[in-house]
């Protein structure tokens, strides 16, 4: 194999890295906002599911209690939104941002304050690749989708289990109804407020183990400058760019993802084929950095022309809902 496509299979893997915590944060905000919640606290969610998840995991030395205690933590935040949004009727957008707000503060406070295990090296080792039999032996196409991290390949199987939850089950039918017409749902039996905790819960859940992998493939706190940085903002306006859609956040996130692996090998891609990509080189990597917010921007203001029929957004999104006004 050429050196040249092996740099390209290296690319489409950094890719791939880069797409998977996107990928997690924007089917636990589907989840939620299906269920016709506006949760803008992504950002915090992952942020303390990464928190959480990696300070008992790089103490342990257990991956595996690292991500249970991210999710746990992950859903915690989800019961704080659901309680102040479903039952004390807060303001949903306030809710959300005041999370993020708690999310990004205790990062720094805890990361500057409390004293780190030495055991990262077991939560960097879960995030390596390994190839799946034979279909990793696939030349190329066995290399880029085939071998990758178990993050990967469980964030690929949610999104269509999602997909299949949404679609195909009896209470995955009731959710869509709660976020389409919550009175009817309610007039047909439905448990509007339980209905509404368990999946704004299993979604904040879904967030932590995408906060979590941030956290295990960027290292300890000291090596890093942020963990989350911004995905969870992004997350947010993937869920529209995937019209709602679970299976189709996979092709979303991997659109975002380009972006980080722009700004990160852009200039190896300009050196390593320069008739067609040398203009690269000049574009500075910030401008990599800055383009998921300026295309998400984009998507929102795409999303807001386009308003039609086939829009996957829930009805009832963000409205509360007043049992005596049924």
């Amino acid at each position: 194999m050429s050196e040249n496509l092996l740099f390209v299979i290296a690319l489409f893997n950094t890719m791939i890295v880069y797409s998977i915590p996107l990928l997690y944060g924007t089917l636990g905000e589907i989840i939620i906002e299906k269920s016709g919640s506006l949760n803008l606290g992504v950002e915090g969610t992952m942020v303390i599911g990464a928190l959480f998840g990696c300070y008992i995991g790089s103490v342990t030395g257990s991956v595996w209690l690292g991500l249970l205690l991210a999710m746990i933590s992950g859903a915690l935040c989800g019961l704080l939104f659901a309680w102040l949004t479903v039952s004390m009727c807060a303001n949903q957008n306030v809710t959300g941002l005041t999370l993020s707000t708690l999310g990004t503060g205790l990062y720094f406070f805890i990361g500057h304050t409390v004293k780190w295990g030495d055991k990262f090296d077991a939560l960097l080792a879960s995030t390596a690749s390994f190839k799946i039999p034979l279909l990793g032996d696939i030349p190329v196409v066995g290399d880029i989708i085939f071998n990758n991290s178990w993050y990967v390949y469980a964030g690929v199987l949610l999104a269509i289990a999602l997909w299949f939850y949404f679609n195909k089950t009896k209470m995955g039918l009731k959710l869509l109804a709660i976020g389409e017409n919550p009175a009817a749902a309610d007039s047909c039996g439905v448990n509007i407020k339980a209905y509404k905790y368990i999946n704004i819960c299993l979604g904040s859940a879904i967030m932590g183990v995408g906060g979590y992998y941030m956290g295990c493939h960027m290292g300890s706190f000291a090596n890093m400058g942020g963990w989350v940085n911004g995905y969870g903002w992004i997350a947010v306006a993937l869920v529209i760019f995937a019209n709602w859609n679970p299976a189709r956040a996979i092709l979303g996130t991997v659109v975002f993802g380009l972006c980080s692996t722009l700004e990160l090998r852009g200039t190896d891609i300009a050196f390593t084929f320069p008739d067609v990509f040398g203009w690269l080189g000049g574009i500075s990597p910030y401008f990599f950095k800055a383009l998921p917010f300026a295309v998400t921007a984009l998507v929102l203001i795409i999303d807001s022309m386009r308003k039609n029929k086939k829009s996957g957004e829930p009805a009832a999104i963000g409205v509360q809902y007043f049992r005596e006004d049924r």
